[in-house]
């Protein structure tokens, strides 16, 4: 699959991302999801997943927490970006993947959802995507 990492270039990345699976490109994974909503629904529309790293946990996220919020969930995956971005309580440490679940919590929180059932889905979700490649 593709590991997308876009920045500040949402068009041109939705523009690229249209034309190669338009060529029979495999679909992937939006990584360290900053983006706005209607990134994401284009990403979604192409088949991706959107990852959401501990940036979601931060309080100058608001936007991302909103997009997070109506992220379906059998497309959702929970990132660490470790060494970065590392989750409130962590915020300012170095990140570790043990974090994940910082994030998770967070993101279960804004979502309404139980963490473990979240915690499941995105594993789930993460051995759908990279079935291919692990196992």
């Amino acid at each position: 699959p593709l590991i997308v990492h876009t920045r500040d270039a949402e068009a041109d990345t939705a523009d690229i991302l249209a034309d190669e699976m338009g060529k029979g490109a495999y679909p992937g994974v939006i990584h360290c999801f900053t983006a706005s909503a209607e990134f994401a629904d284009k990403a979604l529309a192409l088949g991706f997943y959107i990852s959401i790293s501990g940036i979601v946990t931060f309080k100058n996220a608001r936007d991302l927490q909103d997009t997070a919020t109506r992220l379906p969930l059998d497309r959702l995956l929970i990132e660490t970006d470790a060494p970065f971005l590392a989750p409130v309580p962590h915020r300012g440490k170095t990140g570790e993947p043990a974090f994940v679940a910082d994030t998770c919590r967070f993101l279960a929180g804004l979502r309404g959802e139980d963490p473990e059932m979240l915690a499941e889905a995105t594993r789930a979700n993460f051995h759908r995507l990279f079935a291919k490649t692990v196992g």
